[in-house]
């Protein structure tokens, strides 16, 4: 008579899953295939296939030969004013933008968290920018910065303050901030929202013992919140800076890079290269170090979740 093991199985049969069949390991790939294939052919191949790009003379037009010179393209890259200015503006807007979204983000987070009447509604309309495509926002708030109708201009108008018929996004001196609020508005709500999931999973009776010490309600935020909500923001200020240093379609449609390049981030520069200019190649190269800078920032993320984990 057979035996039945100790998870309740028969001697030399492989394990079964809920609905009865046993799968191998070529089944198990032939499942896999699915899900993997379109992120080969969508993902894996285009990356291979623009770094490849980057040490080739690419360029546009229908039989143009292509030949591999190899860093020729990275030296070039580095001798380029442009490229470095939009490489150091990318930067400062990235930097900016996460900075100062998740200080007003943590800041709506700690007031959505309360007990307020109508906070539902509250937490409904904190999404809305999130909700909506980059084209509308920067469409919209292109009409609110509009010098002649626009609504800041007019609100300073009627208050007579200074300003009144500056044109901000062609200003050599207010586009690149004008362009970061545009930024910190659109992408405040998704920092907010994982602030404000990381502040319920804090349990009540960490500050009510703390509050029965005696600690202040700053005492409280400094010693209990801002620890318990480390990892949410490692998190998300490191997702923050990624999405925020890819940037292109909201600065593009605000100032498309000028006043002279004044908001001419990586992604900006890399579009003209490649498809004002034709230079496959060259734009190609481009890629090629942001990959290298986004994947500098995620190991260093990956580094502090591992070191935290010990």
């Amino acid at each position: 008579m057979s035996t039945v093991n100790e998870v309740g199985q028969l001697p030399g049969r492989r394990p079964r899953n809920r609905a009865g069949a046993g799968l191998s390991g070529r089944e198990t790939m032939l499942l896999l295939i699915p899900a993997l294939l379109p992120i080969v052919i969508l993902s894996v191949i285009p990356l291979v296939r623009g770094i490849y790009l980057g040490f080739t003379d690419s360029r546009a037009g229908l039989g143009v030969p292509t030949t591999f010179i190899g860093l020729d393209n990275f030296r070039a890259l580095l001798d380029d004013e442009l490229f470095v200015n939009s490489f150091k503006i990318g930067l400062i807007w990235s930097f900016a933008v996460t900075a100062i979204g998740f200080c007003f983000a943590l800041g709506l987070a700690l007031l959505l968290s309360q007990e307020l009447k109508g906070r539902w509604l509250a937490r409904s309309l904190a999404l809305v920018p999130w909700a909506m495509p980059s084209v509308i926002v920067g469409i919209m708030w292109k009409l609110f910065f509009q010098p002649q109708a626009g609504i800041l201009n007019e609100i300073l108008r009627r208050l007579h303050l200074p300003g009144e018929t500056t044109d901000w996004l062609s200003s050599f001196s207010w586009a690149l901030p004008a362009v970061i609020l545009v930024g910190v508005w659109a992408g405040m709500p998704q920092t907010t929202v994982a602030l404000l999931a990381g502040l319920q999973s804090i349990q009540d009776e960490l500050h009510e013992a703390a509050a029965v010490d005696g600690a202040t309600a700053w005492q409280r935020f400094r010693t209990i919140t801002l620890p318990q909500l480390k990892p949410v923001i490692i998190a998300i200020t490191t997702l923050d800076f990624i999405w925020n240093f890819n940037s292109f379609g909201l600065v593009y449609v605000l100032t498309e890079g000028g006043p002279a390049g004044k908001t001419q981030l990586p992604m900006l520069f890399g579009y003209s290269q490649a498809f004002e200019y034709g230079e496959f190649g060259y734009a190609a190269a481009l890629g090629s170090v942001m990959v290298l800078v986004i994947s500098a920032v995620l190991v260093f993320y990956l580094w502090g979740r591992l070191k935290e984990t010990r």
